[in-house]
């Protein structure tokens, strides 16, 4: 098991994520206010802007203010 900081000192399992992307697009958004209200979204923001959302394998969506280049690195360096 490999974790990666993802903000808000929390870590997320490398391993458990299928996806990693920008939030600008429509359909993104559409799936995080989904997630929103189905209780299946983990918001690290802590208020400042979502830069890059996490879609784990269980369905889980993870949003966190960390820049999408800096998580694909993160992910990147797990191998």
């Amino acid at each position: 098991m490999k974790f990666i900081g993802v903000g808000a000192g929390s870590l997320v399992d490398a391993e458990r994520v299928v996806s990693a992307s920008a939030p600008d697009s429509a359909p993104l958004k559409r799936l995080i206010q989904d997630a929103k209200e189905e209780g299946s979204a983990i918001d690290l923001c802590q208020g400042k802007k979502c830069r890059s959302v996490l879609i784990l394998d269980n369905g889980m969506i993870v949003l966190s203010s960390f820049e999408i280049d800096k998580i694909a690195a993160k992910l990147e360096a797990k191998d």
